[in-house]
């Protein structure tokens, strides 16, 4: 037998053996499929990552770093600020990384830099600057230690269950902000806010370092190797190009708004009207338990029916939560408007990535992604901001809120003019 014909016999058995294994291995509708792990890794990861525990503990540090140093609230405050700024910004310069580099890399990258950073925040002295310093480095990491880095490798491994798999790595988001606010409070009460931000950093590490390693990793790698797969898709060129990106990004950025703006006055605005400090708070709690729901849901939904179909309905349910809390004057009000919002947080989180997946494909998705990260950003620090100067203009938020949720309604309507999704790349992972 010649050496042409041996050869070839080899890889004709190759191609036998693996056309096998794709028959025999489990598929994404199964427990057993390997998906389901990055999925996991990628939950924790992102509970312990920046949007997470950093952004919802941030609030415990105020009274604590202000008692220490005599630091004012607006000089902490302005911290925050800085990471969330730098955050937006870096955000496409990162994500154009990961499409370059392969999401593992970048990962493991960011994630050590960003528990280092936040464990470094228990050595803090009364100079300032140090604390911006690490509040910006916290913000060029952010994203590598968040779902935009993790939803390149979840969307790999999913084609008729990505809206599922995405939402469970968003419940990562939730479940940090209901538990490490309470976790990190707790620390600051018995051994002080140096141990808090140290035991943080320890838990960050923990939670997003040991699974990422071992799991994340893009479907079609070998082992464990960290250099991207090539997969199809436009280019963050051609994306930019496209009607749809920007439909997209312009219903973000006014749901990001109104969204942000709500959630954020909502204990004053109820307790203005009435409510007592505590019925507020639950009511801010409700919120954080819809919006898990929300995430949950719509993951479902995203997979059953047409995206921005889902969207509609979700924008048009957080416009009425925000209508709803205008005119809120007493504790159920404010309950049912405050869980229509949560609806809409937790599922714009899943909505937007798969929106990009379907109509871009992989090959630029991170990219397309952080871009879409800067004008969330944005518009989230606007939204607050314009609330509150209209409260000082006008003693209400009410005129305001009405006009945002007026605006989010319009802006939902433009879902309606997404086209179908492109046949060329919609089944890469099948």
């Amino acid at each position: 037998m010649s050496d042409e014909s041996v050869h070839g016999t080899i890889e004709v058995d190759i191609a036998m053996t693996q056309r096998a294994d794709s028959l025999t291995a489990p598929s994404e509708f199964q427990l057993g499929y390997y998906g389901w792990r990055v999925v996991l890794a990628a939950c924790l990861g992102v509970m312990a990552g920046f949007g997470s525990l950093f952004v919802y503990t941030f609030s415990v540090f105020v009274k604590p770093l202000a008692a220490q140093f005599g630091w004012s609230r607006e000089a902490i405050s302005s911290g925050f600020a800085v990471a969330a700024v730098t955050l937006g910004f870096i955000s496409p310069l990162l994500g154009r990384w990961i499409d370059r580099f392969g999401p593992r890399r970048i990962i493991l990258i960011c994630m050590t830099v960003y528990v280092c950073a936040i464990a470094s925040l228990s050595l803090l002295r009364s100079g300032l600057w140090q604390f911006y310093l690490t509040c910006f480095v916290l913000g060029v990491v952010g994203n590598g230690a968040a779902h935009l880095a993790y939803s390149r490798s979840i969307s790999t491994w999913f084609q008729r269950r990505l809206g599922t798999a995405l939402a469970f790595v968003m419940v990562g988001a939730g479940l940090g902000a209901m538990i490490l606010p309470v976790v990190a409070q707790s620390i600051i009460s018995r051994y002080g806010w140096r141990a808090a931000y140290a035991s943080l950093g320890g838990l960050a590490l923990l939670l997003g370092l040991p699974l990422s390693w071992r799991y994340i990793r893009e479907r079609g790698a070998i082992g464990n190797e960290a250099a991207p797969v090539a997969h199809a898709g436009m280019t963050w060129q051609q994306g930019l190009r496209s009607f749809a990106f920007w439909i997209i990004t312009a219903i973000l950025f006014v749901s990001s708004i109104s969204m942000n703006g709500a959630i954020t006055h909502l204990s004053a605005l109820l307790t203005d009207r009435g409510l007592t400090a505590g019925s507020a708070a639950l009511c801010a709690s409700i919120l954080g338990g819809s919006s898990l729901l929300g995430r949950i849901v719509v993951g479902g939904l995203l997979d059953r029916f047409f995206g921005p179909r889902v969207a509609l309905v979700i924008n048009l349910i957080t416009a009425l939560g925000i209508f709803l809390l205008a005119r809120a004057t007493n504790f159920p009000a404010g309950c049912l408007a405050a869980a229509l919002i949560g609806i809409g947080a937790g599922g714009e989180a899943a909505i937007t990535p798969y929106l990009l997946t379907r109509y871009f494909g992989l090959r630029a998705f991170s990219t397309l992604y952080g871009l879409t990260w800067t004008f969330y950003a944005a518009a989230g620090a606007i939204g607050p901001v314009i609330l509150g100067r209209a409260f000082d203009a006008t003693g209400s938020y009410s005129s305001l809120l009405i006009l945002l949720a007026a605006a989010l309604a319009l802006a939902a309507a433009t879902n309606l003019m997404l086209p179908r999704y492109s046949d060329s790349f919609a089944f890469e992972t099948q």
